[in-house]
């Protein structure tokens, strides 16, 4: 079906009238790993005619971007940004004027409702019996209503500030995650439901695997919003403007709290279903996130050690921005402080909100690594990392040096 459909289409291509339907469901049904190679070859034959098709720039670029991450891995482009499907969702880019920070959080908060409320969706339909993708090792009741309960904890703070939590009114939390379901698909344009579709290509049929995936994909998002805050803050903070350097920090911080439960969602993976689908996955990691790594330079910057290690040579572009310099949170506040340009009250306050976002974001560390743990057990990861040992090994290196709680001050010595 699916070449005939490519075949059809491509006698008249029509960016915005590509049958992604068709592509979409062959990848379900086997797991990218699993693609078969006449499916590739046309995809492939797409992609070379694609720059000669007419149609209206945003229908083309998602087409390009989706066949960018459908065909990473006969590429050997395969790596954590394609295996999540960054591009297809158009997160905002540590390249976006500082300017737009303010935008970023609705921005964001709409990305993350829509991504747990798909989550959502797919658990509610195979529950209902409405669903055959990713038939393999499928939850049972118990464990759905563990997913929606969390699941909702951490949509229902963005929900709120789209004033659409109004409309959650259920004491279930099935129930209401139906509502949740429901109501943010309503609030979606035509080509949000669209990337929302295209950005869920997992290699196996595993059905937690799904999970995984959004999880992934809204701790990205807020990685996003972190690096968005912190930029501001940083040229706030340049400017001698404590007070506005506090509102985006304290922002930064609320963020990643918010973020815990999606935890405790990928918690209720079954172990497993995890093992089994990892092993399609060899060569996409975590270590390659350029979100988590940007929010870490613009916290301070890495000592050498760090610097030069396989976590940040695996990000070439974050990577380049060390070697060339950068502003960071931590150096633009020793210098203000040094520099008289606060006054105690103000420093007081840019140093507590800073505190504040490095307890946040160690805790996030080690939450992480605890559920590694569970999952991995003393596992390899899956980017050639060291796996579980690597997180440990990094969990606590110091956020800030200049304004940080006593805890975060000295890294463990092993």
């Amino acid at each position: 079906m699916f070449t005939a459909e490519l075949a059809s289409w491509a006698r008249e291509p029509d960016p915005g009238r590509f049958p992604y339907d068709a592509v979409v469901r062959e990848y379900h049904r086997v797991g990218k790993h699993f693609v078969p190679a006449e499916l590739l070859q046309e995809l492939t034959r797409v992609r070379d005619m694609l720059p000669a098709v007419h149609g209206p720039w945003p229908e083309i670029r998602a087409l390009a971007s989706f066949l960018d991450t459908a065909l990473d891995k006969p590429d050997g482009r395969y790596d954590y940004p394609t295996y999540l499907a960054l591009p297809v969702l158009e997160l905002p880019s540590a390249d976006d004027p500082v300017s737009t920070a303010p935008f970023a959080r609705p921005r964001c908060d709409r990305l993350i409702a829509q991504l747990v409320a798909d989550a959502l969706d797919f658990e509610l339909a195979a529950l209902d019996g409405l669903s055959v993708r990713l038939p393999e090792m499928r939850p049972g009741e118990d464990l759905v209503v563990k997913r929606c309960k969390h699941g909702l904890r951490a949509v229902l703070p963005a929900l709120g500030r789209m004033a659409l939590d109004r409309g959650v009114t259920a004491t279930g939390h099935i129930d209401r995650a139906r509502q949740v379901r429901t109501l943010v698909r309503a609030d979606m344009s035509v080509a949000e439901r669209r990337a929302v579709q295209l950005s869920v290509l997992p290699v196996y049929v595993s059905h937690d695997e799904y999970l995984f995936l959004r999880v992934l994909q809204s701790f990205e998002t807020t990685f996003v919003l972190l690096a968005m805050d912190l930029r501001a803050a940083i040229e706030a903070l340049a400017g001698r403007r404590a007070e506005e350097a506090v509102h985006f920090i304290r922002g930064a911080e609320d963020a990643l709290r918010e973020s815990a439960p999606l935890f405790s969602m990928l918690a209720t993976m079954q172990i497993g279903s995890f093992r089994t689908f990892r092993e399609f996955t060899e060569g996409a990691s975590a270590i390659q996130s350029r979100g988590y790594k940007l929010v870490e330079v613009l916290c301070r910057t890495p000592d050498k050690e760090r610097a030069e290690s396989p976590a940040f040579h695996s990000v070439p572009e974050i990577h380049a921005r060390l070697a060339g310099g950068h502003s960071n949170l931590d150096d633009t506040y020793r210098e203000a402080r040094e520099s008289g340009a606060l006054d105690a009250e103000a420093a007081a306050a840019v140093e507590s909100a800073m505190t504040g976002f490095a307890q946040a974001l160690q805790r996030w560390r080690g939450t992480h690594y605890r559920l590694a743990v569970r999952m991995l057990g003393e596992a390899t990861g899956t980017g050639y990392t060291e796996g579980t040992p690597y997180l440990d090994s990094v969990r606590d290196i110091p956020v800030f040096h200049h304004a940080a709680p006593a805890a975060d001050r000295t890294v463990r010595t092993r």
